[in-house]
């Protein structure tokens, strides 16, 4: 003859142990949703994007970086004073798990490039320092 032990569990243990080993709600797989764009306009870059994944957060904050620099028409980069980084961004509303953002960065070193050089961007950066994600955008803009 055989016995069969049962182990039986309290509701209240069993339920704290499923909410245990289940997946937070909160968690996400932060990721940009193809690749953000930059489009560059007189001494301004302006960067936007849509990033998902978010889960239940409120916000995201996006952060952007670049070089900016003087170049004449040869192609040429003139003076060492006419290149600088620059920043900026915000905090932006997550819904349903996803963000949109549009940050503008401008460009404000003395001496002004003026025609007939143009003002390049380049080793744009865009950060989600909420998230830790972040990506390089190829240029020059």
């Amino acid at each position: 003859m055989r016995r069969h032990s049962a182990f039986l569990v309290p509701a209240g243990v069993a339920i704290a142990i499923v909410g245990f080993l289940a997946p937070s709600a909160e968690a996400g797989s932060a990721h940009f949703v193809g690749t953000p764009t930059a489009t560059a306009s007189g001494s301004t870059l302006t960067v936007k994007g849509k990033e998902a994944g978010l889960g239940n957060l409120e916000q995201v904050n996006i952060q952007v970086t670049a070089d900016a620099q003087c170049v004449n028409k040869g192609g040429n980069k003139p003076s060492a004073e006419n290149k600088q980084a620059f920043g900026g961004g915000g905090q932006f509303p997550v819904q349903n798990g996803k963000a949109n953002f549009s940050v503008t960065v401008t460009a404000n070193f003395q001496p002004k490039c003026s025609p007939p050089m143009s003002l390049v961007w380049s080793n744009v950066v865009v950060t989600d320092t909420t998230n830790g994600i972040s990506v390089t955008l190829a240029g020059p803009f």
